[in-house]
């Protein structure tokens, strides 16, 4: 039996996730670079939690002008994670020194999955 290399390839939700997992702790990205480096559109990352997913470090993902996205709800722990990343945020809720603190993810490629084998 051979072993025939077809793969699924990831899809487009899955690169978004690997992008925004890829930001290091005191390192913060863009929507619009994270939907780049997966190939595809913004607005997936919020899609992406509201089915279920928990793990993606959204305070790690600001606006392309350093703004942070915060409300009453999320500012005390928001806060305190950037707090304990050494990330500075000013009164007008903007990263402080932006361009050293900006992470470019990589371009995540449409990475295959197990092969498949061939009857």
């Amino acid at each position: 039996m051979k072993t025939l290399v077809t793969r699924k390839p990831k899809t487009f939700s899955e690169r978004v996730l690997d992008a925004a997992l890829s930001i290091p702790s005191g390192k913060v990205t863009t929507y619009g670079r994270i939907a780049r480096a997966a190939g595809g559109i913004t607005n997936i990352l919020g899609k992406a939690y509201d089915n279920g997913e928990r793990s993606i470090p959204f305070h790690r993902i600001v606006y392309a002008d350093g703004r942070i996205w915060i409300d009453d709800k999320h500012r005390v722990a928001r806060m305190r994670l950037y707090k304990k990343e050494k990330i500075e945020v000013d009164e007008r809720n903007r990263i402080k020194d932006f361009p050293s603190k900006f992470f470019e993810p990589k371009k995540i490629a449409l990475a295959l999955g197990p092969k498949i084998p061939r009857l």
